[in-house]
């Protein structure tokens, strides 16, 4: 699939965690609180960081050897995110270049947005402490949703919120699930190669239209052009 042309673009969209922001730091801090809790020892911070996007249920999986059919899984769950609403928004930053293409986007009349799995209650509050600049036009979370990506129903949400059809957006994700939903709704999709990636996952399987190493490649990428750092 072929890129919005520079004229046709209106809208840039993004997962959150592993592609907009790096939130990996806070993540290791709960998943090791949790663990220290049980008299566990602390696990490899690169082994966290890579189960991010997977959410809190295969965080709680990693952190304590427990299965979803454990009868305390769910209490676990609870108290993953109780530990995470302590810190949450406190070491977590945009990746490097993404503050840069925001404006740049900006001034060229295109919109962004996020479209994220993570929760409202947790999505909402991490986005008005990183106070990006200009402020983000759209936010589908899975609470605004009937059906959590993989399905196209997020992204078409955030087209239909920021005045776009979905041929004139991108998306811009780290995961599988990020390019599939993409796909599935008609966009131009990019693989976040730098995102949180498990070491047994291959990208070039995801099926997207691009890929970068770096943030700092997205710019090049969406606009053509290099923006200082």
């Amino acid at each position: 699939m072929s890129p919005p042309r520079p004229d046709n673009l209106r809208a840039v969209l993004f997962d959150l965690d592993g592609t907009l922001v790096d939130t990996a730091s806070e993540f290791v801090v709960v998943v090791q609180a949790l663990r220290a809790e049980h008299g566990l020892p602390p696990l490899e911070a690169a082994r966290i960081c890579a189960s991010v996007s997977n959410g809190a249920r295969a965080l709680v999986t990693l952190a304590l050897g427990t299965v979803e059919t454990d009868p305390e899984f769910e209490a676990q769950r609870q108290r993953l995110l109780a530990l995470y609403a302590e810190v949450l928004g406190s070491s977590a930053r945009p990746y490097p270049g993404i503050p840069a293409l925001l404006g740049a986007l900006a001034e060229r009349g295109i919109a962004w947005g996020v479209s994220t799995n993570k929760p409202r209650a947790f999505a909402a509050p991490l986005m008005a402490r990183l106070d990006l600049q200009p402020s983000i036009g759209s936010l589908v979370c899975p609470d605004d949703v009937r059906e959590r990506k993989p399905h196209p129903e997020a992204l078409l949400r955030n087209c239909a919120e920021l005045g776009c059809q979905p041929e004139q957006a991108i998306y811009i994700g780290d995961h599988q699930r990020d390019i599939e939903a993409g796909r599935r709704a008609g966009m131009y999709t990019v693989a976040a190669l730098y995102g949180y990636i498990e070491a047994d996952d291959n990208p070039t399987l995801w099926g997207a239209d691009a890929s970068v190493s770096s943030s700092r490649d997205l710019a090049p990428l969406i606009l053509g052009t290099h923006l200082p750092a």
